[in-house]
């Protein structure tokens, strides 16, 4: 056989694979439930050709591949005929314990290089990978090498998403990244009616990129390259999209008489038709450049190292299949008798659907040499280093919890060398306005290569920026979602390379909401990073409600795989950073949030305990999510604040105090771990839960008041713990611009709201 005829018997292998696959979850395997449960057999039909050709030709062992979601069922057919899925998987399509919906890193039995399903995000992660896997090359030298591929539909790229990632001038040399859309002109709903890959070359291209386009297969260009074959292309290239679809579901009559059109060219095209035999000319209206393997070689063969690429490979969705190419097909399903006729065309029996190709024969020796190229080495994982707990300084004065940011990772870096030069911070140009100044001035910044500081001279340049392959800090352009996307890749180096990286992104609370969807789906995908949301909440005062956060600390409450903190003091803030960085590149880590605050606060207030055993006591409880701060006798009221709104909560207890009802006060650090310990205590969970004894014992169960420059529903359950009556103050409504103690008293986080809030309770 020839190779492009082994390679199209494998390819035809699985086709039918993968269309099998998502027949046996729907019609075979039963359903007591009766819910749908889906797949794509056309969007896995228009990628077949493209990744049959790229896993047996194309790929290598340190390449990794980001593989469009609704083409699943493809990767598992490829790594079931490699020999790394065992067959009792292909059963098991989004089947609980079995394949999932999309590929995953974490969930699939043969791990996914990139998990996708959050349509964008996975198409845009292996950008973020080839600067995770350089940064470990420049940092540590165990990153390797290989590709960057990612199989994207045409219609993911509607997304913003892809386009922050595409226009961020670093990617530009990202010369390892190579993209292939998948271009089947249609959506979930419909042929996509103006889509053309002029304007996408345009922007790619605006954009630094190469674009190969993969337009037409041999059949195809045999014919324009006879008489009237000129007239034939252009008449094809200026269809739009619904007519030729429409083409495909004609019969070869009809493809005479409609397929030459009305224009100058119409009977130059007739007359070359005409000498085509009816199974030519339908070969023909399908022979597009995306299911052709010599097209896809050869624009292959020409990607250029040096820049970013994008390859345009046109196909039709659902090739192969009865419902190539309708409209509707996106989750359709081929009937038993079309299944049957499919079964018939490709040589296989549908009794034994899950047959190999036999040992010795080309296909099966052509598979074998192709797995053994792609088997990757064990690497050798380095263990996370151990992060200091407590690095021994306690701040006097006045400070707030986002300066502490920058100052603890100055300090960590000289009490911790080996865990700071695994420090790795990314901010989307607010570096200085996050009060990462400091940091960035120390470690520099990040490049593949040296850069000349022009404003190094300059003696009235505060933040130095020097650009250098050792330098710690990743300036990505103002898009959070690069951001996020950008610190998840950098949160997998320990399980992707055996090199644990301590990723901190920093960027505006107010759009922590804008990251959160990626972000969230790169903890899914097993990213440990740390986000830190600065400045937040109304407490920004003067900014107005444009940058006042509010609903941020319930979604930290409520993410998985993420534990979030609100400090009040700049200590705290130090302890829960270092709580949450010892989370960071190990197998049972996770991710953690910080909400920081720029209102000075009076670290006295803290009153760290000097005795070391009581300071390490106060450290435990703040990493737990609260701890008390005041207990006096007789106490009548409890109450608690987070984060900026403690002053208040403190100037309310020392009124209550002055009028004869002592108070308690409660300092919550994290809600989050709170509610895990309340759960725990209920048997839904196995988290610590000394804490809630520690903050909120049984013995001074008290009427409480709670206070969070934030949504108050987010303290809300803590009344839950005891039993107690409670009123629950902070922000419900848009922020003003103001002064601090105008902007308190609209929200009722002033003293006179929680002091007369504490008085309603016990009267």
């Amino acid at each position: 056989m020839e190779h492009d005829d082994v390679l199209r018997a494998i390819e035809q292998r699985v086709l039918w694979l993968a269309t099998a696959i998502v027949d046996h979850a729907n019609r075979v395997r039963p359903n007591p439930g009766g819910m749908k449960v889906g797949g794509h057999q056309a969007s896995s039909a228009s990628m077949v050709t493209i990744m049959t050709s790229l896993w047996l030709e194309q790929l290598r062992a340190d390449d990794r591949v980001s593989v469009k979601p609704h083409a699943s069922p493809v990767l598992h057919a490829l790594e079931y005929l490699l020999g790394s899925l065992d067959t009792r998987y292909l059963t098991t399509l989004r089947e609980f314990g079995g394949l999932q919906s999309y590929p995953s890193r974490l969930k699939d039995p043969v791990p996914a290089d990139y998990s996708t399903g959050s349509v964008g995000i996975g198409a845009t992660a292996p950008i973020w990978g080839a600067i995770a896997r350089r940064y470990v090359n420049t940092q540590l030298g165990a990153g390797g090498t290989g590709r960057q591929w990612s199989l994207v539909g045409d219609a993911e790229l509607d997304e913003g998403a892809v386009w922050e990632a595409v226009l961020d001038p670093m990617v530009a040399e990202l010369g390892e990244v190579v993209w292939v859309v998948d271009f089947n002109r249609q959506s979930l709903d419909r042929v996509v009616p103006t889509m053309g890959s002029d304007r996408l070359q345009g922007m790619f291209t605006a954009a630094g990129w190469q674009v190969l386009t993969v337009k037409y297969g041999r059949l195809l260009e045999e014919l324009f390259a006879r008489p009237g074959g000129a007239a034939l292309r252009d008449r094809i290239d200026a269809m739009a999209n619904p007519e030729y679809q429409r083409l495909l579901r004609r019969t070869p009559g009809e493809i005479r008489a409609t397929l030459p059109g009305d224009g100058p060219g119409a009977a130059e095209i007739s007359r070359l038709i005409g000498d085509v035999d009816d199974s030519t000319l339908l070969g023909a209206v399908r022979n597009l450049g995306g299911h052709d393997l010599a097209a896809l070689r050869e624009a292959y063969a020409r990607i250029d190292d040096t820049r970013p690429t994008l390859v345009i490979a046109y196909t039709l969705k659902g090739y192969g299949l009865a419902i190539e190419g309708h409209p509707q097909n996106h989750s359709a399903l081929l009937t038993q008798a079309q299944l049957e006729q499919l079964a018939d065309d490709l040589g296989v029996d549908p009794a034994d659907p899950w047959r190999t190709f036999d040992p010795g024969t080309e296909p099966a020796e052509l598979l074998r040499a192709a797995a053994l190229r792609l088997r990757r080495a064990d690497s050798v994982a380095e263990p996370a280093p151990d992060v200091p707990a407590d690095l021994g300084r306690t701040p006097h004065g006045t400070a707030t919890t986002q300066a502490a940011l920058g100052r603890t990772l100055l300090d960590l870096n000289r009490a911790a060398p080996e865990v700071g030069r695994r420090v790795v911070t990314v901010s989307p140009d607010v570096s200085s306005s996050t009060n990462l100044g400091g940091w960035v001035n120390k470690v520099g910044v990040w490049s593949h290569e040296d850069r000349r500081d022009w404003f190094a001279d300059d003696a009235e340049t505060i933040l130095h920026w020097r650009e250098k392959p050792t330098g710690q800090h990743i300036e990505l352009g103002i898009a959070e979602t690069n951001l996020v996307g950008a610190i998840s890749e950098l949160g997998v180096t320990w399980s992707r390379w055996g090199q644990p990286l301590l990723p901190i992104g920093v960027l505006y609370d107010p759009f922590v909401e804008r990251a959160l969807e990626p972000w969230s789906f790169g903890i899914y995908a097993g990213g440990q990073s740390i986000l830190v949301g600065t400045p937040s909440g109304v407490t920004l005062a003067a900014e107005g409600g444009a940058h006042q956060s509010i609903t941020t600390p319930s979604i930290g409450l409520e993410q998985p795989g993420c534990v979030a903190y609100e400090p009040a003091f700049a200590l705290d803030t130090e302890w829960c950073l270092l709580a949450a960085m010892s989370r960071l590149g190990r197998p049972d880590g996770s991710s953690a949030y910080l909400r920081l605050s720029t209102r000075p606060v009076d670290h006295a207030l803290a009153a760290i305990p000097s005795d070391g055993a009581a300071r390490a006591a106060r450290r435990r409880e703040v990493v737990a999510g609260a701890y008390p701060l005041r207990r006096p006798d007789g106490a009548v009221v409890t109450l608690v604040g987070m984060g900026a709104v403690v002053p208040e909560v403190l100037e309310a207890a020392d009124r209550l105090g002055a009028l004869g009802l002592p108070a308690d006060v409660v300092v919550v650090t994290s809600p989050g771990l709170l509610f895990r310990a309340v759960q725990a205590r209920r048997g839904l969970g196995d988290a610590p839960t000394a804490v809630l004894d520690d903050a909120f014992p049984a013995g001074r169960a008290a009427p409480m008041v709670t206070v969070l420059d934030g949504h108050p529903h987010t303290l809300a359950f803590l009344a839950g713990i005891r039993g107690v009556e409670a009123t629950h103050l902070g922000v419900t409504q848009f922020g003003q611009s103001g002064d601090l103690a105008s902007v308190h008293r609209l929200h009722g986080l002033d003293c006179d709201t929680v002091v007369g809030a504490a008085l309603d309770l016990v009267d």
